[in-house]
């Protein structure tokens, strides 16, 4: 599952038997795989100050959620034909999302422990603003980009390399500029014009024996099946100026429409020059490396882990240095490069955000010294979710007897140990759910 919680609860000898009788009951049932969660000791300030981060910091926390959300689905957009290979580019300092909170570790160096805890969740909200202001600056120039290539797209063939991939429209809307030629058309006659004239498959007939003399002054022979569609298709036909309005009058009354084109070169030209253009531009935002990305390393290269595991100590992880992550990155388009960068800082910002919750509101929940232990949860299943939450629940009863008297429900599930209503938190607990990016 990519769901996890975050719990923590006082440090005392009490609770850390709370916290291995939890283990035991959750291992053998199979309900998660629990893991120690490493919080640094940061200065705790006033109270005030901290009844102030706590608010702050739920602002704070939903607003990282949903930018890194955004981005994930930034890039999915971003990839298009390659939507399936998105989440190799969601990751974590190099790793995937879910080794990097299964063996988090506080960075030191971007935000140091030794600063105010203001200080530091100042740093935070700053730099998820700024990526915040990125992606939309960034976003709105690739969506401007796809809209001016749509409307070229809607009159046109879009081209992926050649410039003669059908992808829609038809022979009344689309442009012509790739299907016509110089050689199509009388030019730079005083008395002569070429008209175009989209005829429906079953007419083709009719068309032939008829357009001679649906007005005077037509040019006999004078027509030629440029392209067809499969409902119908594009004529030429050479007739005298004067005579066009009541060509295109009788044209109508037999089913043959006149298609409003006149050939200009150099526009011609222009628009096809633009819509190389703008393809170009577009497959250089999202443009892939060809390197396969680099997995199974045992080791985090640029993120020690220090982790001491509460459940299976054999827990893999994966990682990558920043030299094989800027090599991979070498083939890739500016826009797919940035998100990919910036979601893994995001990210990070965010899972430091959770860590210094759980550090707020333990202090003010079990009061100082500050002396609490976290732990990670990763439920096996969804629908062992409900049981898990139950079994702490009972576990860490002790910690709000008032509370737990009230709702404690009577029927007993696992030898020893009451079970609790959902809604009831005895303990400090954050959820974390990476569903939703995958």
């Amino acid at each position: 599952m990519s769901e996890f919680w975050l719990i923590s609860a006082p440090g005392d000898r009490e609770n850390l038997q709370a916290l291995e009788r939890m283990n035991t009951v959750t291992s053998k049932s199979n309900l998660s795989y629990n893991t120690k969660f490493a919080i640094p000791d940061f200065k705790v300030g006033t109270l005030d100050t901290l009844v102030g981060l706590s608010d702050e910091l739920g602002k704070l926390d939903t607003f990282a959620e949903s930018l890194i959300r955004r981005m994930a689905q930034s890039v999915v957009e971003v990839m298009e034909d390659s939507k399936g290979k998105a989440q190799e580019h969601l990751l974590a300092n190099g790793v995937d999302l879910t080794s990097f909170v299964t063996h988090f570790e506080w960075d030191m160096a971007k935000y140091p422990a030794k600063q105010p805890l203001v200080s530091v969740v100042d740093t935070i909200a700053k730099q998820l603003a700024q990526i915040e202001m990125d992606l939309k600056s960034r976003t709105a120039a690739y969506h401007t980009l796809k809209t001016n290539l749509a409307n070229l797209e809607k009159k046109s063939m879009c081209v992926s390399a050649s410039l003669h991939v059908w992808l829609g429209g038809n022979l009344f809307t689309r442009t012509l500029s790739d299907i016509v030629s110089k050689e199509d058309f009388v030019l730079d006659s005083e008395y002569l014009v070429t008209l175009l004239v989209i005829v429906p498959k079953p007419n083709y007939s009719q068309w032939q024996k008829t357009y001679e003399s649906l007005s005077d002054m037509v040019v006999p022979r004078s027509t030629k099946l440029i392209t067809e569609d499969k409902e119908g298709g594009l004529f030429t036909v050479t007739l005298f100026r004067k005579v066009i309005e009541d060509f295109k009058s009788k044209a109508r009354e037999n089913k043959f429409t006149v298609r409003e084109f006149y050939y200009d070169e150099k526009e011609i030209k222009r628009e096809r020059e633009e819509m190389a253009r703008l393809l170009s531009d577009k497959k250089q935002q999202y443009q892939t490396s060809c390197v396969a990305l680099k997995k199974g390393s045992s080791t985090f290269p640029d993120h020690k882990v220090k982790v001491t595991p509460l459940g299976n100590p054999d827990r893999p992880a994966a990682g990558q240095s920043d030299r094989e992550r800027e090599s991979e990155g070498e083939g890739e388009g500016p826009l797919l490069r940035w998100l990919k960068v910036n979601f893994s800082e995001a990210f990070i910002a965010w899972i430091h955000i959770k860590a210094l919750r759980v550090f707020v509101e333990s202090v003010l929940r079990y009061g100082l010294p500050v002396n609490f232990q976290a732990v990670l949860l990763q439920p096996h299943k969804k629908s062992s979710a409900k049981r898990l939450r139950e079994v702490l629940n009972s576990v860490f009863r002790h910690l709000d007897e008032v509370a737990a008297t009230s709702i404690l429900d009577a029927s007993v599930e696992i030898p020893g140990l009451q079970l609790s209503n959902q809604d009831y938190f005895p303990y400090v607990y954050f959820h974390i759910d990476l569903s939703l990016l995958d």
